[in-house]
């Protein structure tokens, strides 16, 4: 059995992981919290999403959490582009790198979007065009790869559709995700087989939700067949809130511990990692659902009983 020798973790804590959080955490913390994810040698972090507040109020101080990100010359910051006008909000700022995102199932996208497959093209074409031309990368999110929450399965042939129309328009990498966790091992590499065969592989990155515990026996499915980038959030922080019972993002913490147990390299240093989680655990005033958090939790409980 042959697995890639590293792997590249994309953490999406800020922003997908916070997005659902009812309990508002103050700008500084965030900023503080990111600082604390370079210093664990993660390169990748989304940080935040450029929509309306009235959407997301937990995301309302985008602009401020962008201003004030620690510079570090090997990490690219992100952040989600919903529409024009959080383009031109995204614009004035220094972010690296554009999310846009859609749906493969029209049920999931008339929810989320507000918006059908076809409207939705026509707004992110604008995104990509404007993001391209000031030189930045852009990501595609695409939702529902595995199952709607409205539609039920969603056929490959339409993952293909869309994501071949995003890769026309320019996107630079596209994100599948399982956004309410129903993928299975075997699935997964059945999708990705068909994929493939319209899609180049290091164009892939995968999206996995751990809502009925199967985020990591999918991502070695994936490894299996040699794919590298994984979209995770520390502690499990997260969800979709257009899509019920999609909680659980697949934990950083959980993800690093399975591909070092393998000898697969992360580049990631596992103690700073662990106090990024117990920082952003103590903000957000609840445990985190990682298995790692579990143990670590568990264990100064008892330390404190003895």
């Amino acid at each position: 059995m042959s697995f890639p020798k590293e792997v590249f973790i994309k953490e999406v804590g800020p922003r997908d992981g916070l997005q659902n959080e009812k309990k508002l955490i103050p700008t500084e913390q965030k900023i503080a919290w990111i600082e604390k994810l370079v210093q664990t040698g993660l390169r990748y972090l989304e940080v935040t999403s450029f929509v309306h507040p009235k959407w997301i109020p937990q995301l309302a101080d985008s602009e401020q959490v962008v201003k004030h990100l620690p510079s570090h010359p090997d990490v690219t910051y992100a952040a989600l582009i919903p529409n024009r006008k959080g383009l031109e909000r995204a614009l004035d700022t220094p972010i690296h790198e554009f999310s846009v995102f859609m749906s493969a199932s029209e049920g999931h996208n008339k929810r989320n979007i507000n918006k059908t497959i076809d409207e939705t093209y026509s707004v992110l074409e604008e995104v990509v065009k404007e993001g391209k031309a000031t030189g930045r990368n852009i990501r595609g999110y695409v939702s529902t790869v595995f199952g709607c929450p409205y539609d039920g399965d969603v056929a490959v042939s339409q993952v293909v559709k869309v994501s071949e129309r995003l890769l026309e328009m320019g996107v630079d990498e596209l994100s599948l995700g399982d956004t309410i966790g129903v993928a299975n091992p075997r699935q997964v590499q059945q999708v990705l087989y068909e994929l493939t065969k319209y899609i180049p592989q290091e164009k892939i990155a995968l999206h996995f939700h751990n809502t009925r515990g199967m985020a990591l026996a999918n991502v070695w499915a994936a490894l299996e067949m040699g794919f590298t980038i994984f979209d995770s959030s520390l502690g499990g922080l997260g969800g979709c809130p257009y899509a019920k019972g999609a909680s659980g993002n697949l934990a950083t913490d959980d993800l690093n511990h399975m591909l070092e147990s393998m000898g697969v390299e992360t580049g990631i240093q596992t103690s700073q990692l662990m106090k990024a989680a117990d920082f952003i655990q103590e903000a957000v005033g609840k445990s985190l659902p990682s298995h790692q958090m579990q143990i670590r939790n568990q264990m100064r409980k008892e330390e404190d009983n003895r």
